[in-house]
């Protein structure tokens, strides 16, 4: 198993996890089950830490991938993206243990962090379609808005029959 596999492993489980975990908090919320927070919380965390090891094998998938021949830019593209997401996960992987901890201690203040949780978790998890979006369009060139001129003649060649 190389890099560029670990990190395909790897990069679904943030972005998943996030909408779980926001499904459960919003339960939670609702039905006013600091379990239910609790284990939100713990599945952000897991976010942040499969977070973490996504970007670890980053570095080794591009260099796989561009000796496949793909575009350095489209690869930097969702690297800066990647880097954006990374940067809110942990924020919200902090707010997630800081949560735990007003939860445990029953803080006057642990509602007031479920609700900014929710606010991160919902603002990361849109960040988290740009990046997941973007690093399918390595590979799937299905899935890309922009055509190369090598597309386009293709199928202006098809337009002929």
């Amino acid at each position: 198993m190389n890099k560029a596999h670990l990190h395909m492993v790897f990069n679904h489980f943030p972005i998943i996890g996030l909408f779980f975990g926001i499904g459960i908090l919003v339960y939670g919320i609702i039905k006013k089950q600091t379990i239910l927070t609790n284990l939100a919380y713990t599945i952000f965390i897991i976010c942040m830490i499969m977070g973490k090891a996504t970007m670890m094998t980053g570095e080794g998938a591009e260099e796989i991938v561009e000796e496949l021949g793909i575009s350095h830019s489209i690869i930097h593209e969702h690297e800066e993206i990647a880097e954006t997401f990374m940067k809110l996960l942990y924020v919200l992987g902090l707010s997630s243990i800081i949560g735990l901890i007003a939860n445990t201690k029953k803080h006057a203040k642990a509602h007031l962090i479920i609700y900014l949780t929710l606010i991160l978790a919902i603002g990361t998890a849109v960040v988290s379609k740009f990046v997941g979006t973007s690093g399918g369009e390595i590979r799937h060139t299905e899935i890309r808005e922009n055509t190369t001129d090598t597309e386009e003649l293709h199928s202006d060649h098809n337009d002929d029959y």
